[in-house]
């Protein structure tokens, strides 16, 4: 373990023999870092805090603060970090509360930018990217590959579907489903994440038929009762469809429409 002499450590963090720690940084007690994981300088780590392998961690990051609810009273509610996470300069990620189910929770393999805030009880899924200044407000799901450009701020309680995309300076106060791209001052969606799905692969014929459920949510004029049921019926022959219907059922906030 490579502990700078300036950095400060609790007897209590436990830390795998591989992770470095940079001048100036603090880690505190019931913090658990797991192997090859790097903490850059100045940052400040506070527990209760799980990360896992492989992580980095840059300069004046602040990882597992306390929430940031007037309800929060101390109670021992946590932070967990997957594996492979770049977490960038000056972020802010906070642990959760009682009322929210006691966990904030990022995946893996995710891409967090500068000045980002991730509030308490939000919950980040793998190989997301959120870019400078992303503000996500407490009880926010962003699903795996969505984008979130830079300075976007997200609602409470809002959904982020699974290779979304929202645009910089989105304000997003209803549920993106999956696939959409959503944009402007007050966000409205703009089509599908085409480029971002062929980069991951999807087939044209895939892409296509998101292409179709997306008119048929959007364009078509249907309720969305029956814009659902359309959805069900396209489902049959493309089950990446039935993530839109998944996803409507899932919404609490309905969804941007």
């Amino acid at each position: 373990m490579a502990v700078h002499a300036t950095a400060v450590v609790d007897p209590g963090a436990q830390l795998d023999a591989s992770v470095e720690v940079g001048p100036y940084a603090i880690i505190g007690p019931q913090v658990r870092i797991g192997a090859g994981s790097r903490i850059g300088p100045h940052a400040v780590l506070e527990g209760p805090l799980t990360i896992g392998e492989h992580n980095h961690i840059h300069a004046h990051a602040a990882v597992g603060g306390a929430p940031q609810d007037k309800k929060y009273a101390g109670e021992p509610t946590e932070l967990i970090i997957g594996n492979g996470n770049t977490i960038r300069e000056f972020t802010t990620l906070n642990r959760g509360t009682v009322q929210g189910g006691g966990k904030t929770v990022i995946g893996d393999d995710n891409w967090i930018m500068a000045y980002v805030h991730i509030a308490h009880d939000c919950i980040v899924g793998n190989h997301t990217i959120l870019a400078n200044s992303v503000a996500l407000a407490g009880h926010v799901i962003v699903e795996d590959y969505a984008i979130l450009g830079g300075y976007s701020l997200i609602h409470q309680f809002c959904k982020i579907g699974a290779h979304a995309f929202t645009g910089m300076g989105s304000k997003i106060n209803c549920d993106v489903p999956p696939f959409v791209v959503a944009g402007s001052e007050m966000s409205v969606p703009r089509g599908i994440n085409t480029e971002g799905l062929k980069r991951r692969g999807f087939t044209p014929e895939r892409i296509a038929a998101i292409k179709r459920a997306y008119r048929t949510l959007y364009i078509s004029g249907l309720p969305l009762k029956e814009a659902r049921e359309k959805l069900l019926e396209q489902a049959q022959s493309e089950p990446a469809v039935a993530q839109f219907v998944d996803f409507i059922d899932r919404s609490e906030r309905s969804i941007l429409r």
